[in-house]
């Protein structure tokens, strides 16, 4: 691969996060601020995410795969995001910005597969390949969140004045340079055909027969389990860490990803050293001590708590889910692994977090006192839920040796 193709993904990478950071990080402090939304309107807000995860498969299978260039359908996707994001910037009610919001997620959502698929089109080792590539998405999703709170929009002052809406406008243009670029990217042509594709092939229901695992199957059960307390973090943490003082929320939260990239390094040694089970339990143990973090922390003198509770997310997030693909694909072997790949993010982005972000829009309707919200009760909830899927997956998951790859 060349100088040229490697800038052009990378570049590639960089906006496509950046867009995703740049406006779904302060999405639940601009909806209760400038929307005046409730808990339960948004988590329907959020839970497009996962209707946009559940319907990708269809774009992606049913259209990207078969029809068009990779690289075309991306461009065309993010100038229609462009678009839906400026609607968005105007939106003044939570009527008229959900059908916006649903519509940008249904788009956008398969644009993830798409930028992996352009690279790995490029590629003669993936496993080496990738992660120097796929890096530069994560420093765009910091890039994004250092820059909102650098423009000040997440301050106090700024956004009881509405300014969060400003990164809609940012996002826009961001999604319209990469959707005017895309055109620009190395040519992926349609896969060649390979018979009639059913429901059950574009959905990865072919990979249920390894349900037929115990140990697969308690997984599996646990990865949509674990997806219920994840979608409080992503729902409510920059709400909470707004009300508590805590200056620049957004770009305290970029630390997250921070922690994403130096944990991801950590990984093959952790994995190696104490296996797959061990793994997987210090991931869920550590959602666990996240939200008891949150739940006791505060933004002044105990700041710290609600700062280790964010830098956390490269254990929560690497330590199961990477950990929890690598399984995967080590179970499904090379016939299905691209099926049960398809399966478990349905069962997690889709399942898991459209459960998860309803249950924490009614804890936190539920916990409102006289105009605030008991944030200690809300984060216990999470907290406690997690630290019961750890114990069922360290009581019925029976130890396998499961060997680390890239």
């Amino acid at each position: 691969m060349n100088l040229k193709i490697k800038v052009q993904l990378s570049l590639m990478m960089f906006l496509e996060f950046f867009i995703w950071g740049g406006w779904f990080v302060s999405l639940g402090t601009f909806l209760v601020k400038n929307l005046n939304a409730s808990g339960g309107e948004s988590a329907l807000v959020f839970s497009t995410q996962s209707w946009g995860a559940i319907i990708a498969p269809f774009i992606i299978g049913l259209i990207a795969d078969r029809y068009f260039n990779a690289e075309r359908i991306l461009g065309v996707l993010h100038l229609i995001g462009a678009f839906l994001m400026y609607l968005m910037y105007g939106a003044e009610s939570i009527d008229l910005f959900f059908p916006y919001v649903l519509g940008y997620m249904i788009i956008y959502m398969p644009t993830l597969a798409l930028v992996n698929s352009i690279s790995f089109n490029q590629m003669k080792d993936p496993a080496k390949e990738f992660s120097p590539i796929r890096v530069l998405g994560t420093i765009g999703w910091i890039i994004a969140g250092l820059t909102i709170s650098w423009l000040g929009w997440d301050s106090e002052a700024n956004a009881n004045a509405g300014m969060l809406k400003n990164t809609f406008l940012m996002v826009g243009i961001a999604s319209a340079v990469l959707g005017v670029f895309s055109f620009s990217l190395p040519k992926t042509p349609p896969k060649p055909s390979q018979g009639k594709q059913s429901i059950g092939d574009i959905l990865g229901l072919d990979a249920l027969k390894l349900l037929r695992d115990r140990n697969f199957a308690m997984f599996f059960i646990a990865s949509i389990l674990i997806c219920i307390p994840l979608a409080f973090y992503y729902q409510y943490t920059h709400p909470f860490i707004h009300d508590s003082g805590l200056t620049n929320p957004t770009g305290k939260m970029a630390i997250g990803q921070m922690s994403e990239v130096l944990f991801m390094l950590l990984l093959p040694f952790f994995f190696k050293r104490f296996g797959f089970k061990k793994t997987i339990l210090a991931g869920m143990l550590a959602w666990t001590i996240r939200y008891f973090l949150f739940a006791y922390g505060n933004g002044g003198e105990l700041a710290f708590m609600l700062i280790t509770g964010i830098a956390l997310h490269g254990i929560c997030y690497d330590f199961f889910f990477v950990s929890g693909q690598i399984y995967t694909d080590t179970k499904a072997g090379a016939k299905i692994k691209s099926a049960a790949q398809g399966l478990i993010t349905l069962a997690t982005y889709g399942v898991g977090m459209l459960i998860g972000f309803w249950v924490a829009g009614k804890i936190y309707d539920a916990n409102l006192i006289d105009g605030s919200h008991d944030w200690k009760t809300i984060w216990m909830v999470p907290s406690v839920f997690a630290l019961g899927v750890f114990v069922l997956f360290a009581l019925f998951f029976k130890n396998e040796k499961i060997e680390y790859k890239a």
